[in-house]
């Protein structure tokens, strides 16, 4: 993977792109990111960066000879390459995950009552995730290996092959590099790796890429150098559900919206963009406000039957319209970018809360989706929710009709 392929995070290549040129690479980095914000992609490609040979100054960068058609021939470029070539043969080993001096730690299961599973036993699952999936979590992971309700690991076996693989001398590159993935999977077991880590062998490099860095065991995190990746910006998910996509423009700005700097969840929102969230939302908050215990009911027994994913979805989408309609009230509603719709629906839910109430309804909306993914009980989830919904905003309610 080249950086080109990575959505957005321009600053962040700069700062990757001039440790390398200026030599100021530490043994030890930690990617730390969000989820859907881009730090496996973000690893991928600084490895094929580090093993790349015109990168590096170890191959041509120009064409040998002149041309026999009579084209003059091409200038060499001047100064270091700001990207990965792409084509030399560690870029061609490195895209395909199968460069002999880049290896790739990550969670596992076992595959059969009493194995010890390591992450080379499912290496060729990883090629194919990586490739369908670079913006994926740990989740998908699992459930891709079939984990089901499985938990992964990053084991002692596990640790002890990446110290034997280390301990070897590179093949092709001048480095020596690890990627791993989810440090947060590492139990007691990673105290292993303290050495190695702190005083590893000439020309190796250890990439952590982690989401929770309060997961992570605080001896690994002392001996990393920090590298955060931010959560996307809005346009760059756009464009890039609209390039890599098909994702309408109109779909696409929306999805952006309320993706909150997730490619990972954006995806996930394309995929359902179909769904009228608005048409949904309003008939909750008329059964909550106006409709009665047996409108109530029934609104819950239909988002019940949902999957969780679609659940989490409408209550994001919920979250998104409390945030607008926010901005609406205090910058005003010509600087707000919304759909016409959804800008009048934003208006309205002014008109029915005030800010403190709007951002409790936030905080109970964080909850709701938090427990979701927990597999908490819908209905009971959604009773609970349309109780303490009204609760919040009965002293102004108002009908959002059509």
């Amino acid at each position: 993977m080249q950086f080109k392929d990575v959505i957005g995070q321009d600053e962040v290549k700069q700062h990757l792109r001039e440790m390398i040129q200026t030599n100021r690479l530490s043994h030890a980095l930690l990617f730390l990111g969000k989820e859907g914000s881009g730090g496996l992609p973000m690893a991928l490609a600084f490895a094929q960066y580090i093993v790349c040979e015109r990168a590096q100054g170890k191959g041509s960068n120009a064409p040998a000879g002149p041309s026999l058609f009579g084209e003059p021939e091409p200038a060499a470029p001047s100064g270091p390459l700001p990207d990965a070539c792409g084509e030399c043969p560690a870029c061609v080993k490195a895209k395909q995950l199968m460069h002999p001096d880049i290896h790739y730690s990550f969670p596992v299961i076992p595959k059969k009552s009493g194995d010890k599973p390591v992450s080379s036993d499912y290496i060729s699952e990883w090629r194919e995730f990586v490739a369908q999936y670079p913006y994926g979590n740990s989740f998908d992971w699992l459930q891709f290996i079939g984990a089901e309700n499985k938990q992964g690991n990053i084991t002692a076996e596990e640790c002890n092959d990446i110290i034997r693989k280390l301990s070897l001398k590179s093949f092709e590159s001048e480095y020596k590099i690890l990627l791993l993935w989810m440090p947060e999977y590492l139990g007691k077991e990673g105290n292993k790796l303290l050495k190695l880590i702190e005083e590893p062998p000439p020309n190796t490099l250890f990439v952590l890429i982690a989401e929770n860095e309060e997961q992570i065991l605080p001896t690994i995190l002392s001996r990393c150098q920090l590298v955060k990746i931010p959560l996307l910006e809005t346009q760059d998910i756009a464009t890039a559900l609209m390039t890599r996509a098909n994702t309408p423009p109109d779909t696409a700005r929306q999805v952006a919206g309320i993706a909150e700097g997730n490619y990972r969840e954006a995806l996930q929102l394309v995929q359902h963009a179909e769904e009228d969230w608005q048409s949904m939302l309003r008939e909750w908050l008329n059964a909550t406000l106006k409709g009665g215990p047996s409108a109530q009911v029934k609104w819950v027994d239909e988002i019940s039957k949902m999957g969780r994913e679609k659940q989490k979805q409408f209550l994001r989408y919920f979250n998104h319209l409390l945030e607008q309609s926010i901005r609406i009230r205090v910058m005003g509603p010509d600087k707000v970018l919304l759909p016409d719709q959804e800008k009048d629906f934003a208006q309205r839910l002014n008109k029915i809360a005030a800010v403190s109430q709007q951002q409790t309804l936030v905080e109970e909306l964080d909850k709701a989706a938090y427990y979701i993914e927990r597999n908490a009980n819908a209905k009971m989830l959604f009773h609970a929710l349309t109780i303490k919904l009204y609760h919040i905003i009965q002293d102004k309610a108002l009908i959002l009709a059509e």
